[in-house]
């Protein structure tokens, strides 16, 4: 069994947050909650490609 890579569990519980932040803004009717959760997942899923993208160039992975 591989290692448990913890950043990358971090970085997925992060995301379905934002995801789940998105579905209770369109609930409440929220557009800029929605928004915001929108440009956080962005950014979530951005770091942790680019984190990935580094630790497989350093042959981490």
């Amino acid at each position: 069994m591989k290692e448990i890579k913890w950043i990358f569990l971090l970085f997925a519980f992060a995301a379905a947050f934002c995801i789940i932040g998105i579905g209770i803004s369109i609930a409440e009717r929220s557009v800029v909650g929605a928004i915001a959760s929108f440009v956080l997942l962005v950014f979530i899923m951005g770091f942790g490609f680019k984190t990935k993208r580094k630790m497989r160039e350093k042959g981490e992975l």
